[in-house]
This record gives structure tokens, C-alpha cells and sequence, in this order.
């Protein structure tokens, strides 16, 4: 019986140090395809990076409660460019290590992703408690100071881009205004014209009332003219008629005698 339980034993062993020799394998050929990305200085080696984090993370089924693994593997998706994934990974690392330099070196990490994702309130509060538990970090105090730069460049430019708003409102308003004097001076031009039209109309209807007028006085004038030449020439005719016959009497008794 104990040379049963012996060898069943030193059976748990092998297969225990078989299965951490293949974690380590994994981490190992995970660590030379991190290592050979970082030569590549000109560019960032994607590929590399890539066949690292499936590396690290055949390890992390194996065992994956490992910090240092998980720190990898966070490394290898930072590298890769997917920041939301290793924030969240070195949001998981800082929460569940207790030793404060690690801790640091995570929040640390965690503000570089949410920092590389534009998200400047996060990364600022990730470096203030990566700052909390290592007060001497001066890489974690310099990237506090960059993203709170930004966050003051932001802010500047929202309020550059507002009063450039409130310009643009007010100058519609004083194009509004112009348009709208416009409009009112062209009514009013208009009403303008048409009282000139009016007046212009008034006056011509005026000048053929006095024409006609004068037409008509003209006509009465030229009528009692008329008449009263005809009145004359009948005078005239009588008195005529009056010399004729008092000449005719006048032979008459100088006949007679």
C-alpha cells in the first residue's frame, strides 16, 4: 500500500511539473514573440504582438490566476493597440494584487490605455491611485501632468468652439436683421413707388379734368361769341332794313312832287 500511494504521489508530481513546464512553455514562446516585436523600433510589429498574447493566454488557461502572466498578456494587447481590452485586464490586476508597487504599476498601465482611448477623466483618476499607493512614481506624476495638459487643451478649445458659436448666432442675427431691414426697405420703396404712382395718376386725372374744363369753357366762350356775333349781324341787319326803307319812302315823296 505505500509503495501504491508512493507512486501514485510522485505520479501527481510529474503531472503537476509536466503541466507547469507546458504553462512555462507558453509563457517562454509567448515572451520571444513580445521580445522580437520590441526590436522592430520603425514600426509597431502587430503580428508579433499578436502570436505573444495567444501564447500568453494558452499559459493563463492553465493557471489563470497568475499576475505576471495577466500583466503580459495586458501588455500584449496595449502593444496591439486594443486599449479598452488592457484597461480592463490591468483594472482586474490592480484590483485583485494586494502589494502597492504592483498596484501602481497597473493603474499606471490602466491610465496609459484609457489615455491612448481619448478617455482623459479616467486616465487622470487612474494615475491619482496609482500616485496613492507609490507617491514617487515620477513617470505616473509626469503622465498625470500630460493628461491634465490635454484635459485643459480640450476644455480650452470647447470654450474657443463655443464662443465661436455664440459669434456665428449673433452674426445670423445681425444677417437676419439686415434682411429683415432689407425687406422692410424694400416694402417700403415699393410703398413708396406706389404712392409716387398714385400721385402721378392723381395728377394726370387732375391735368384732363382742368383740360376738359378748359375745353368746355372754351366751347361755352366760342358759342356766346357765336351768339353774340349773331345778335349783331341781325342789329345790323335791321338797322339795314331801317335805312333801306326810310330811303325808299325818301323817292317815294320826291316822285310824288
Amino acid at each position: 500500500m505505500k509503495q501504491a500511494s508512493l507512486l501514485i504521489l510522485m505520479l501527481m508530481i510529474w503531472v503537476a511539473t509536466t503541466q507547469a513546464q507546458n504553462e512555462r512553455k507558453f509563457v517562454r514562446q509567448g515572451n520571444k514573440y513580445y521580445e522580437a516585436a520590441m526590436k522592430d523600433t520603425a514600426r509597431v510589429d502587430t503580428i508579433q504582438f499578436n502570436k505573444a498574447e495567444i501564447e500568453y493566454r494558452k499559459a493563463l488557461d492553465k493557471k489563470p490566476e497568475d499576475a505576471k502572466w495577466n500583466f503580459n498578456l495586458a501588455d500584449a494587447l496595449y502593444k496591439q493597440m486594443k486599449f479598452e481590452e488592457s484597461a480592463e485586464k490591468f483594472k482586474d490586476i490592480s484590483e485583485k494584487t494586494t502589494d502597492k508597487i504592483e498596484k501602481s504599476r497597473a493603474l499606471h498601465n490602466m491610465g496609459n490605455s484609457l489615455l491612448m482611448n481619448k478617455k482623459l477623466d479616467e486616465s487622470i483618476a487612474a494615475y491619482k491611485e496609482a500616485l496613492r499607493n507609490n507617491p514617487e512614481d515620477m513617470e505616473t506624476k509626469y503622465n498625470l501632468l500630460y493628461a491634465m495638459n490635454m484635459k485643459k487643451k480640450q476644455q480650452d478649445q470647447k470654450k474657443k468652439q463655443d464662443k465661436d458659436k455664440d459669434k456665428d448666432k449673433d452674426k445670423d442675427k445681425k444677417d437676419q436683421d439686415k434682411d429683415k431691414n432689407k425687406d422692410q426697405n424694400k416694402d417700403q420703396k415699393k410703398d413708396q413707388d406706389q404712392k409716387n404712382k398714385d400721385q402721378q395718376n392723381k395728377d394726370q386725372n387732375q391735368k384732363q379734368d382742368q383740360q376738359q374744363q378748359q375745353n368746355k369753357i372754351s366751347k361755352q366762350n366760342a358759342e356766346q361769341m357765336l351768339q353774340a356775333l349773331e345778335n349783331n349781324e341781325k342789329k345790323i341787319q335791321d338797322k339795314v332794313k331801317k335805312i333801306q326803307a326810310l330811303k325808299a319812302q325818301s323817292k317815294k315823296v320826291e316822285k310824288d312832287w
